[in-house]
């Protein structure tokens, strides 16, 4: 496959694997590489020297194939660029924060810098930043997202109505038909999160991966909008989050509810009543754990199945 997307990041297809906290590991992303896409390392829940140690690992398995994952928000992120730059990272994928940040001094470094966006102006700001690429998440995302809670459906269109930049599809999207569907829509390319933290190569504990496979319909929700929005598993932790909304908690009460690790304490320490459990939507779609490498001979089958599905009409 050929777009935009392959011909930037130099992959076989175009498939990214979102940089997830708590999921997404050196074995994770370089998974992903070997199986033509581009993998991310997710540096939002690590140390800096536990990145760089990812890093190195990953190096040494698919050097120069992969990416980071950098969320703005989060601390140290200036000694975490440091350690992307010296350890000769080629692709970091910026979110939840100002693209004018970094980009100019990552792109100095020959790195290639996509931006993760909710809504069309923020999509416009990482075009005049000089982001290579943008990824525009929808409200069906897992983890943090954005507050307009605008749906991939959407957003796809709004966002590549005002850019020419090469376009990435996020939220909700699991499947080969919902990456026709991005396709469709304007994307030259699709993240995954949800479907790619039920793997094997996953770093989750495996009591989350196997709650990810048991979640219906409905079991998610977005919460903690005073803070910052979060789609989590609806679990005891869940309940009071959105107990305490509805009485109408303020920003400092629900931080004292959320306190400190949460996310670890559920995504990778696998406590399913206490923890905080960031999954997609996308989640009631998803049955097996499996290996990278059948997730994406999956996902591949059934877009080339679902493509010519729709030329027959």
């Amino acid at each position: 496959m050929k777009t935009a997307v392959t011909e930037l990041f130099k992959i076989e297809y175009p498939v990214i694997q979102g940089g997830m906290i708590w999921c997404s590991g050196w074995k994770l992303a370089t998974a992903v590489c070997q199986s033509g896409g581009l993998g991310l390392i997710g540096a939002g829940s690590m140390h800096p020297d536990t990145l760089r140690d990812h890093i190195r690992k990953a190096n040494g398995v698919a050097k120069g194939k992969f990416g980071v994952n950098v969320p703005l928000i989060y601390p140290q992120v200036e000694e975490i660029m440091e350690i992307i730059m010296e350890e000769n990272v080629g692709v970091v994928f910026t979110s939840a924060g100002n693209p004018k940040t970094w980009t100019r001094v990552l792109k100095e470094k020959g790195i290639k810098v996509a931006h993760v966006v909710s809504n069309q102006r923020f999509a416009i700001k990482s075009q005049e930043a000089g982001v290579d690429a943008i990824v525009a998440e929808g409200f069906e995302a897992g983890g943090h997202n954005g507050r307009e809670e605008t749906t991939t459906l959407t957003l796809i269109p709004l966002v590549r109505s005002v850019t020419s930049l090469p376009l990435i599809a996020a939220g909700g999207i699991a499947t080969g038909r919902g990456m026709l569907a991005a396709f469709a829509l304007g994307a030259d390319g699709v993240q995954m999160g949800t479907r790619f933290a039920a793997s094997k190569e996953s770093s989750a504990h495996d009591n989350f991966k196997n709650r990810i496979v048991s979640t219906g319909e409905g079991e998610t929700e977005l919460v903690l909008k005073k803070i910052v929005p979060v789609r989590l598993i609806k679990n005891p932790f869940h309940t009071r989050v959105s107990y305490a909304e509805q009485a109408g908690a303020s920003a400092e009460e629900l931080s004292v509810i959320l306190g400190k690790n949460r996310a670890k304490k559920g995504m990778f320490e696998g406590d399913l009543e206490e923890g905080e459990l960031e999954i997609g939507q996308a989640s009631a779609m998803i049955r097996e754990i499996l290996p990278v490498a059948d997730i994406m001979q999956n996902l591949l089958s059934e877009f080339h199945q679902a493509k010519r599905e729709l030329l027959s009409i």
